[in-house]
């Protein structure tokens, strides 16, 4: 008699309580295979940039594009170290995303991280770039007034981003 194997069914998780945590959307938009090839040698001539994300992936990807061309750059997913951070890096510029989770007796966000910056006369006037993967219309004027030097929602189209870099940079 043959013998039948039956695979267990996998078990639903159950839910946790609390708010549903929204899914993380992809750092960058895929390469259009029908653009132009990437320049050959770096563009970033060692300009110093910070990233600050509370996403580990979102980190690494903008590591990753960023030095491939020619840039040197920190990364911190703590918003409420980024002015000791820039100091240290010795950043020309931050890329900061918007939304940060709760925690501490502080609710960071991209705007008070800015403000907080603002106030240390030596970070007062490094340019942010502001990056968020919520509804951009709740933020674009806002990052704008706010001072931010650009606004990207995520997935971020790298080739606006790269332009944006450069010409803030010189």
């Amino acid at each position: 008699m043959p013998i039948t194997l039956k695979l267990a069914e996998k078990k639903k998780q159950p839910a946790l309580p609390g708010k549903p945590k929204e899914k993380e959307k992809e750092p960058f938009l895929p390469d259009d295979p029908k653009a132009a090839p990437a320049p050959p040698e770096p563009v970033g001539r060692k300009h110093r940039i910070l990233v600050v994300d509370d996403n580990p992936v979102v980190l690494k990807a903008f590591e990753i594009k960023l030095k491939a061309n020619g840039f040197e750059v920190t990364t911190t997913p703590n918003g409420a170290n980024v002015a000791s951070t820039v100091e240290e890096a010795k950043a020309e510029l931050i890329i900061l995303d918007i939304n940060f989770p709760a925690s501490g007796a502080m609710q960071w966000t991209g705007f008070t991280i800015m403000q907080w910056v603002r106030h240390f006369p030596e970070l007062a006037k490094i340019p942010v770039i502001l990056i968020t993967g919520s509804d951009p219309s709740a933020y674009k004027d806002k990052c704008l007034a706010a001072g931010a030097v650009a606004f990207f929602q995520k997935p971020v189209d790298y080739k606006e981003l790269l332009a944006v870099l450069l010409k803030t940079l010189g």
